[in-house]
């Protein structure tokens, strides 16, 4: 099991331990884009075209809150991978 499939599965668990650059990592691997606001805030907002946006601080401890949005995140991309993959065996 490499390093990610270990973290996607920490997040999976709800892990208290995460630190933002884990979970920044794992919604830039899955294309969001981060920025920040100009102001100077302690947070960062992920965006991804066609999805709700997930803002998340850089302090940590991290919430089990933000964890569970990029739970969330992960569920969705992997679901839509298996849909993508079932429609390109349905094709052939």
């Amino acid at each position: 099991m490499s390093q990610f499939d270990k973290l996607l599965n920490k997040i999976c668990l709800l892990d208290r331990n995460l630190r933002y650059e884990e979970l920044r990592k794992v919604l830039c691997y899955y294309g969001y884009e981060e920025s920040s606001p100009s102001g100077g805030s302690s947070h960062r907002t992920f965006r991804k075209k066609g999805c709700c946006p997930i803002t998340i601080p850089v302090h940590e401890p991290i919430k089990v809150t933000y964890v569970e949005m990029v739970k969330n995140v992960i569920e969705n991309e992997e679901s839509e991978k298996e849909g993508q993959s079932q429609k390109s065996e349905d094709m052939q």
